[in-house]
Parts: C-alpha cells; sequence; structure tokens
C-alpha cells in the first residue's frame, strides 16, 4: 500500500514468487507495487539489512570515568556486580545521573566479553544418523531393590543412539567390567539390528580400577577388538567433561529420578 514500508516477510515472498514468475506478478502477491519490484531486483539486501545503526542521541555519561575510573576497578575485582560500581561511582561522582544503570550494566558486560575471565566455548553438537553411539552404567543403589529381603547388588547398563534416541537396557549383577560392558554393547547392538559407525564409552576407571598396566592394556585391546568386530570406531570422552557424554548421562539421570 502507498506510504507503507515493506517487510523482511514480503521481500521474502516476493523472491519466492519470483523464481517463476515476473516482478509484476511476484510483486502483486507480495502485496506491494510492481516498482518495488523492480527496486528489488536491483538491490536483494531485506529492509531490515539497510537500515543504518542507531547513533548516540545524548552524550555518553560514563565517557569521563569508563577508562580511567570503572576499568581499574572491573580488574582489580573481576567479580564485583555492576551495581556495587554503580553505588563506587555515585559516591565518587554526586552529580552521577541515576538513570545511568543500565548503561553501566551493557559497558560492563561489552568489556568483560573483550578483557575479561576467559570462559569455555561451546559449540552446538550436530548428530548425524547412525554416526554415533554411547554406553555407559547407573547407579541403583538409591532404589532400594531387594530380593527375598536381601538388597539386590546391582546397576543398569545403558546403550543409547546421539541422534534418533534409540535405547537399550539391562540389569548387571555386580559392579563395572568389561564383560559388562562387552555384553550389554552386543545384546543393544542385538536388539537395534545394526552398528553405528562409532561408539563411545567413558573412561572405563571403574572396570579398569586395581589392574595392573598390563591387566589395562589387555583390556582396552579387548575392547578395541571388539569394536573392530562389529566395525565401529572406539572412542572415549574425556575424563571430567561431562558435557561430552550428555547424550547418554541426561538419559541415565531420568530413568533413576
Amino acid at each position: 500500500m502507498p506510504g507503507r514500508h515493506i517487510n523482511d516477510h514480503q521481500m521474502r515472498l516476493y523472491m519466492k514468487y519470483r523464481l517463476k514468475e515476473g516482478p509484476a506478478q511476484a510483486a502483486a502477491r507480495a502485496g506491494f507495487s510492481a516498482a518495488t519490484g523492480y527496486r528489488i531486483d536491483q538491490d536483494r539486501r531485506l529492509p531490515s539489512q539497510k537500515k543504518a545503526p542507531r547513533a548516540r542521541r545524548r552524550p555518553d555519561p560514563l565517557a569521563a570515568i569508563f577508562d580511567t575510573e570503572i576499568v581499574p576497578l572491573l580488574q582489580s575485582a573481576p567479580g564485583i556486580r555492576p551495581i556495587a560500581v554503580l553505588d563506587e561511582m555515585l559516591r565518587r561522582h554526586p552529580d552521577l545521573p541515576g538513570n545511568v544503570r543500565r548503561t553501566l550494566e551493557r559497558r560492563i558486560r561489552d568489556w568483560r566479553a573483550l578483557h575479561g575471565e576467559e570462559h569455555d566455548v561451546m559449540f552446538r553438537q550436530v548428530h548425524e544418523p547412525g554416526r554415533l553411539g554411547l554406553s555407559d552404567f547407573t547407579e541403583m543403589d538409591s532404589l532400594g531393590v531387594t530380593v527375598a529381603g536381601v538388597a539386590l547388588d546391582h546397576r543398569l547398563y545403558h546403550f543409547r543412539l546421539a541422534c534418533s534416541g534409540f535405547e537399550h537396557a539391562h540389569v548387571i549383577l555386580g559392579g563395572e567390567s568389561y564383560v559388562a560392558l562387552a555384553e550389554g554393547l552386543q545384546n543393544a547392538i542385538w536388539a537395534l539390528g545394526g552398528v553405528p559407525r562409532e561408539h563411545r564409552s567413558d573412561s572405563l576407571s571403574a572396570a579398569f580400577r586395581n589392574l595392573e598396566a598390563l591387566a589395562r592394556e589387555d583390556l582396552t585391546t579387548r575392547y578395541e577388538a571388539l569394536c573392530a568386530h562389529y566395525g565401529m570406531q572406539p572412542t572415549r570422552n574425556n575424563r571430567g567433561i561431562a558435557h561430552e557424554y550428555g547424550a547418554v548421562k541426561n538419559m541415565c539421570c531420568s530413568i533413576t529420578n
């Protein structure tokens, strides 16, 4: 309509119809004039991409003190909260506007992102179908299962595909061991009717505990041979890095809750 600016949605509609129709027809379907359609053909940027960044409309009230007073305060006390910084600045400068809190919080956030303490970088995991399967054991002592009045010493073996969420679990009598892992993994593969390209386990520290170096090496070799038999690549998550094993750990926690 005359006098109204087009939005990103209208332009995307126009570009969709423009693949098969002329500018006039595509513009009519998108709800604006043919002249606008011809202008879009000359400049394919979305309306939101053409807007110039908004400039500051009033003087920066922190310009004179941020680098000289606030930054040294942030460096000497990295965990200090912005509200505490504001209180200190108001004490030092009574003429500072009281409504500067949001500006101060934004400036501190930006400064810490560039100059503050380093943080772990997390990348979103994209799981491909059939690529990764994971195994883990879950302690079941908290459930208090008994047989004939005697506490049952057992745990649960749990297998899960990271992408599809296929799960298989069964009871393991006793503690973690290579035999328990091999039995659980083979039963899970038979129930699945196929194998993932990669199988991931934790560090297997419980299975290797109290073993001599040669025995640990032997178990590692047997585990790798088992994966090679099924055509899987064996991998392990890094010890203490919980998010690498979250696809199966989170489900194990939900089983015991």
